[in-house]
Order: C-alpha cells, then sequence, then structure tokens
C-alpha cells in the first residue's frame, strides 16, 4: 500500500509539472509585466477556466491527499533518530563487573 502510494505520488508530481508547462502564461509579453501595455491586475484578469486548469486543479487536490496519506503512513515506520542521552559532564563511569570467581579485575581461573 505505501509503495503504491509512493508511486502514484510521484507520477502525480511528474504530471502537475508538465500540465503546468503546457499552460499558456497570462501576461504573453515581458512588457505587460513592468505595467506596458493594459494589464489589469499583476497576473492579469480571470478568465474562463480552460480544460487545463481544471486538470491541474483536480491533480493539485490528488497530490495533496497521496502527501497527506503518506504522512500518516510514514508515521507508523519512523523510527526514533534520537540517541541515548549523553551522561552529566561530572558524572563517573559505571564500575565494571567483578569476574565470576575472582576479585575484579583479574582473569577468572578454573
Amino acid at each position: 500500500m505505501y509503495t503504491m502510494l509512493v508511486i502514484l505520488h510521484v507520477l502525480l508530481g511528474f504530471a502537475i509539472i508538465g500540465i503546468v508547462l503546457l499552460q499558456a502564461g497570462k501576461g504573453a509579453d515581458i512588457g505587460s509585466a513592468f505595467g506596458g501595455g493594459g494589464t489589469q491586475a499583476v497576473f492579469g484578469s480571470m478568465g474562463t477556466p480552460t480544460l487545463l486548469g481544471k486538470i491541474t486543479g483536480v491533480v493539485a487536490v490528488v497530490f495533496m491527499l497521496t502527501s497527506f496519506g503518506l504522512t500518516l503512513l510514514g508515521g507508523e515506520r519512523a523510527g526514533s533518530v534520537v540517541r541515548e542521552p549523553a551522561r552529566p559532564a561530572g558524572a563517573a563511569a559505571p564500575a565494571p563487573s567483578p569476574a565470576p570467581g575472582g576479585q575484579p579485575g583479574t582473569p577468572a581461573t578454573k
């Protein structure tokens, strides 16, 4: 399930890139960006939505839903990246345990 969702998410990402690049810009010439001509707003006037515009909206919504789904499923797979807490600077190291059958620090003989 998770792998299929990742594959779908990547394909949707490529689809959004392709669809957006296929759309024509609002200001076709560079002069409209700097106030030349009769621009009505910074990004132009809103006309009727085109077919590519509607497809972009649908693909973007599905992309957001797959992002949300991956977030929820990824939380179950995630492990902690936090290491054990460091000892305080003044704390002594734990004493070594005594060797079996002898005194601490001496090898055990049988």
